[in-house]
Formats: C-alpha cells, structure tokens, sequence
C-alpha cells in the first residue's frame, strides 16, 4: 500500500475508509471502544511523559536558584533573568518551523531527537562552572525544547477528533503542573547528593533529571507511531476507523493534498478573526503561567519557608492543579465549553492575584497560589484545544497552533523580567498589579471570542438551510458551513 510522507492513507485505503459507512451499529460501538483506548495506552503516555520531562527540565532552574546556583556562580537577580530569556528566545523562533516540518520528517523521529539532544543539554548545565557557561546551555535547551509543545497538540490531532482532544491536551499539560510539584519533591530529595562527586546538591539536580529525559528521549524511538495508518498496535479495520472519523469530523481533509504545505493556508490562518481574539490572552496567560512557574519556590521561599520546607511547600499547588485540570478537561470534552472553562479560570486568575495583592499574611498569599496556579495551569488546556479545534485544514491548523505557543512564550519572556527584577520580592507589586490587568483582560476576550464562534455558527446553520456540501468550494476548511465551531 502507497503511504505519504507523515502516513496518511493511499487512495486505495481511502475506499476501505469510506465503506466504513457500512459496518453496523454494534461493530461502531465495538471499535468506539477499542480504538480510543488503545490510543490512550500506546500515544498518550509518551505523550505525557514527553511534556512532564520539557516543563522539568526547563522550569528546574528555579529550583537549583533556591538551592544555591545563585550564589554559586555569582548571579544577580538581572542576571538570572537574563538566563531565563535566553531560553526563550530560540525556543519561540522554533516553534513555527518545527510546526511546519513535523508532517513531513515524521513525529516519530522528530519529537524523540527534541527529547534526546534537550536532555544531553540539560545535563550540562549541572555541569558548568560559570555564567556564560549556563547561559549557553539554556539557549539550546530553548532550541530543542521549542516545537515541542505545539507538536504535541497537532500530533494529538493526528489521532483524536475534536470532541476527544481537550482530555487527551489537558492530561500531558497537567503533568506540567504536576512536574510542578514533582520538581519540588525531588529536589528536597536531590538534596542531600549534596557534595557528592565533589558538586553541589543544585548541580545535581540538573544532572539526575537530565540523564532520565536523554534516556526516555532514545526509548521513545521506538514507542511513536507516525499516524494511526502506521500504529501497529492497530487493526487495519481500527486504522480505517480512526481516519474516517477524523475526515468526518474535520480533523484531516479528504485527501492528502488538501493537508499539504501551502503559503495560502499560512495566509489564511493570519486572516482569521479568533487566533487573534486569542492572541493577546495566550499573551496573558504565558505570562502568569511562566511566572509561576519560574518563581513559586522563591515566592514560598518569601512567605517564610527556606532550604528544603521551601521545596516541600512549592509542591501542593501544583498538585491541586493537577487534579483539577483532569477534572475540568473531562467536563469541557463532555459538554464541549472550551470558553466557559476558560472564563472560569481567569476568573480564578482574578481573584488569586487579588487575595495576593491585598494581603500581607503569609497564610492567604499562600492559600492565593492555589487559585492563581490553577487559573493559569488549567487555562491552557482549553484555550489550545480551542485554538486547534477551530482551525483546519492541516497547515491552517498547524501555524495558528504555533502562533498560539509563540504568544504563550512571548508572556514568558515578560514573566522573566516582571518578577525577575523590575518587581522585587517578597510583595512583587508591579507584577501582581500586572496579573491582576492580564487577567481582567482574558476574561474580556474570552467572551468576546465565545460571541464570535456564537455569532458565526448561526451564520453558518442559515448557509446549510439554503445549499449543500456539493455546491460549496473546496478547500474552505474552518470557513465552510459544514464545519461548526465548538464553543
């Protein structure tokens, strides 16, 4: 059987997909059953395990700062900004391209060598004896690390159509959340390596979770299938499944060279309305989740808590995050409200910054973290999945995905500075004023957003009162009246 370059099926499969018409209703509830899962046990936890190590291995720093790196090579606060930047900057110029090229290398080579070369990288750092030394490290950790993330949502899209993507989004973006709270854990734990092999305990928290990333990174070869039309773990029938409802559903076009590379489709996707409603609040949200996360342990280090309690404390947050993202992304699959989850968690947002803000005592500022980490954390699911729901065909999909994560990692940027040095601890009182306006923002844009999809689905249901899907132009994708925007 002839198959392209990323797996997607000839035109002989193609027929086998479209007779699929015919099988019966209990075979459909019996493949409904069995494809999806066998997805969930062979992708999604390479998957997972590939965002949990990306998020650890980038946001560890702030870990290795509480335990010493600082002071160890001599840092200042501006400087360590800078270090913090110096990741992002690659890692946002890699993200479109590495969009663009992941179909045609193939994920199961691309995404496995990100993982391995970051890895090797992030060992280094544990190693190095100066600043320039670590600065280098984290501009090629920001290299490798940088189309990961938005390759994992369109790889996810290769699999899952778009009523079952938000749960299979939202359970390897919480396990940044949940790196979060495993970060703080280890290191306590890491800890006490201290002196060993005559370096210090930060640098072995560099080194042990670095070594495990290059590992995995060398495994993951041979785990990824490409496409369902290449998972082996499969039937030909389960393959044919999967695809048909994909197409049905909008995920991947009719044929293959409706999904291919075209200029147009990049021009296309600029044009639309709602990647730019959401723009400015995948800008916010960077912004608080970045922060957060490069900056809770010294935040809790701040409210009274040093050395390892500081590690220990850093940790529940991110764990109630966690179960709450899986929680909220099961109900917003179910009932298909991208945008009220997302309204709801800017609103927590909201308030969080607000109890931080108003407040002097270490209890509420602490308590304030769980709202704000879970705002920031549980938000990116939805508006991502959004965000990619609502695009197609592929390459539309694919460079509005990118220009989501290159908004997201652009508030990164800001978020190294804001709390970094322009807003100094323990009160960080421009930032958090700074939050406060980011969030009231999200919240506006959001509902502007779910208007527009609102707006524009009743627009459309009036089109297919009056024409049929043969009488439309090819190659609309979102546009068409057949396709309906989830809201």
């Amino acid at each position: 059987m002839e198959k392209t370059l990323h797996g997607s099926p000839s035109s002989d499969t193609m027929k086998e997909v479209d007779r699929l018409e015919e099988i019966s209703d209990a075979e459909k509830v019996r493949l409904e059953g069995t494809v999806w899962r066998k997805l969930d046990i062979w992708v999604l936890p390479v998957c997972t395990m590939f965002y949990l190590l990306s998020f650890l291995d980038r946001s560890n720093i702030a870990n290795a700062r509480v335990a010493g790196m600082q002071t160890s090579l001599k840092m200042t606060n501006h400087q360590y900004s800078i270090a913090l930047t110096m990741t992002y900057v690659p890692y946002i110029a890699a993200e479109f391209p590495s969009n663009l090229l992941l179909k045609y290398v193939g994920p199961r080579w691309m995404l496995p060598t990100m993982v391995t070369i970051w890895g090797l990288v992030a060992t280094m750092q544990g190693v190095v004896k100066t600043y320039s030394g670590l600065l280098a490290c984290r501009f090629f950790l920001g290299l490798m690390e940088g189309g990961l993330f938005p390759g994992l949502v369109l790889y996810m899209s290769f699999f899952y159509p778009r009523e079952r993507l938000q749960i299979r989004v939202a359970t390897f973006f919480a396990s940044a959340s949940l790196s979060g709270a495993f970060s703080g854990l280890l290191a306590a734990a890491i800890m006490n390596l201290n002196g060993k092999g005559g370096r210090p305990g930060w640098a072995w928290i560099f080194i042990l979770e670095g070594i495990f990333s290059f590992l995995f990174g060398l495994t993951a070869f041979l785990l990824l299938p490409n496409s369902p039309c290449t998972a082996r773990f499969l039937s030909t029938k389960e393959r044919n499944y999967v695809m048909a409802k994909l197409k049905a559903d909008g995920a991947v076009a009719d044929d293959d060279r409706s999904d291919g590379f075209s200029w147009i489709e990049v021009i296309r996707c600029c044009q639309s309305i709602h990647v730019w409603l959401l723009a400015p609040v995948l800008f916010f949200l960077g912004t608080t989740l970045y922060g957060l996360a490069y900056f809770e342990p010294t935040i809790v280090a701040g409210l009274g808590y040093t050395g390892n309690k500081a590690q220990l404390m850093s940790a529940p947050p991110f764990a109630v995050a966690f179960v709450v993202s899986m929680i909220t992304a099961v109900i917003s699959d179910r009932y298909k409200c991208r945008g009220f989850m997302l309204i709801f968690f800017s609103i927590c947002n909201l308030v969080g910054f607000i109890m931080f803000y108003a407040s002097e005592s270490h209890h509420v500022r602490y308590g304030s973290l769980f709202l704000t980490i879970s705002g920031s954390y549980c938000g990116a699911p939805p508006v991502i999945t959004w965000v990619a729901n609502n695009s197609a065909p592929h390459v539309r999909r694919a460079t509005s995905v990118a220009i989501a994560f290159i908004m997201t990692n652009s508030g990164g940027i800001l978020a190294t500075w804001l709390l970094g040095s322009l807003s100094p601890a323990p009160n960080y009182t421009k930032a958090t004023i700074t939050f406060i306006i980011m969030s009231v923002g999200m919240v506006i844009l959001s509902f502007t957003t779910l208007a527009y999809f609102w707006h524009q689905n009743r627009l459309k249901a009036d089109r297919r009162r009056f024409s049929t899907p043969e009488e439309e132009p090819k190659g609309l994708g979102d546009k068409s009246a057949w396709f309906v925007y989830n809201l």
